[in-house]
């Protein structure tokens, strides 16, 4: 019997990805455990095994392939002593239908022609609009002057989520029917929705949407004057993911100074101490290291600041899990220090130099940057001052950490120079309030320009 292999879900939250890459051909062998083929996703190449051993008959899924569903199959495998081009005919139709039918009759093809068949404009609008598919509301049939406006259902959503009336639309589709394109003009030209259709029920949904239409920004520059570079999943994650951030949680920023100077020498003491291996130093501190350290174990210290904020109840973590901010090609991802207070800072600096080296490379696996209880951005190296941070749930808050200069400073009621450094707090104000934030930036200071305690 054939055996399929079907797109697996290489994280609890993952409902698609592009497969990258095949490692075999058909007619190879495959052993339960081989290396099959490379998976890409938002955040990370990840390599897929078999699970049983056979023959490759057929690849059903080529490689470059984007948005693979979970589940979907991808590759059919003879079984020991079948036939391989029987396998490959008879394999992968029986599983997929068992999952996509149930979406299928949300949607079912009958429904489609019950707006058009209703008369009457007025009471039948509601079960117009309720006969629409889910996966389409697009708003029910429009009408002008006693006559159907044909549109597409992709155009009367547009029309509807951008508040524009789209009866007042000139169609360029067949027969005059509104199409996307007749839309998206006139969103360009200004177009609007009179104001008894911005009295029509809630629709939050649309808020969401990420920014105008590609060709409603071309109409604005000239021909030539540009490049199109398509959005890969991360860019499409972490847009999301900072929209829903901003648009969703309170944020409230604290801002602190913190001396470096003590931190800076014992830096320098502790890494011409490390011991050699191989010749080579067994670590080499970072500044960022020992704020790691320091933001978690002030969140030891102040644990009502180590919290996840959720609707039923609030999530009070015994750990402080770091997640650290790593600049990769196309984006950002962050790789956690686990339990990174119990930690000692040679070992969360060679962590952290293997973590961002496979983070660079799209070869973290989903655990070790999903999560996390807060997070660390350092953008100091950069010459950046200070700056806000955005939250990234379930965290409640992030350090933004600005670059250590040398500033003047009143010691002793005398001007002197001491190396200076500017970290902000994000802080969600559902769990973290002002007073919370300020005691936790307090705690995090005390460790940074006392840096001994940290060994302690």
């Amino acid at each position: 019997m054939p055996i399929n292999i079907t797109m697996p879900a290489l994280s609890p939250t993952m409902e698609e990805g592009n497969l990258a890459k095949w490692l075999v051909k058909e007619g190879d062998t495959v052993s339960a455990g081989d290396v099959i083929a490379e998976i890409e996703t938002d955040k990370a190449t990840m390599e897929v095994e078999a699970v049983d051993e056979g023959t490759v008959a057929k690849i059903v899924v080529p490689d470059g392939s984007e948005g693979v569903k979970v589940n979907a199959v991808i590759a059919i495998l003879a079984a020991e002593g079948e036939d391989v081009s029987e396998a490959a005919s008879s394999g992968g139709a029986s599983p997929a239908p068992a999952k996509e039918e149930p979406k299928a009759e949300a949607a079912p093809a009958k429904e489609e022609p019950k707006p058009a068949a209703t008369p009457a404009p007025g009471p039948a609008k509601a079960a117009q609009t309720q006969s629409i598919p889910d996966n389409v509301k697009a708003g029910p049939v429009p009408v002008k002057d006693g006559e159907r406006v044909f549109a597409s259902p992709l155009a009367r959503r547009i029309a509807k989520s951008e508040g524009v009336d789209i009866t007042a639309v000139s169609g360029t589709g067949p027969h005059g029917r509104i199409v996307k394109r007749d839309v998206e003009a006139a969103i360009a030209g200004g177009a609007k929705a009179p104001a008894a259709a911005d009295k029509s029920p809630v629709t939050p949904a649309p808020a969401m949407a990420t920014g105008p239409s590609t060709d409603a920004v071309l109409k604005l520059f000239e021909e030539g004057s540009y490049e199109l570079v398509k959005h890969d999943g991360m860019r499409k994650t972490i847009a999301k993911r900072l929209q829903e951030s901003k648009q969703t949680i309170p944020h409230f920023y604290v801002s602190v100074d913190c001396e470096l100077d003590a931190l800076l020498k014992l830096r320098s003491e502790l890494n011409a101490a490390a011991p050699r291996k191989d010749d080579r130093p067994a670590y080499k501190l970072s500044v960022n290291d020992m704020v790691i350290k320091s933001l978690a174990l002030a969140l030891r210290d102040v644990p009502d600041a180590n919290v996840s904020w959720t609707d039923e109840a609030m999530v009070k973590h015994k750990h402080a899990d770091v997640g650290v901010a790593v600049s990769i090609p196309g984006g950002l991802i962050t790789p956690i220090v686990r339990q990174a207070e119990m930690k000692s800072l040679s070992v969360i600096s060679n962590e952290m130099k293997d973590l961002g080296k496979r983070a660079k490379e799209r070869k973290l696996q989903p655990q070790e940057y999903q999560g996390g209880t807060t997070a660390v951005s350092n953008m100091g190296m950069m010459g950046v001052k200070d700056f806000a941070a955005v939250v990234n749930p379930p965290h409640a808050t992030i350090l933004a950490v600005g670059a250590g200069e040398k500033r003047a400073v009143v010691k002793d009621d005398a001007i002197a120079i001491a190396q200076v450094m500017t970290v902000t707090l994000s802080t969600d104000h559902r769990c973290v309030d002002g007073a919370l934030g300020a005691e936790l930036l307090a705690a995090f200071k005390g460790y940074i320009e006392n840096p001994m305690s940290m060994l302690v």
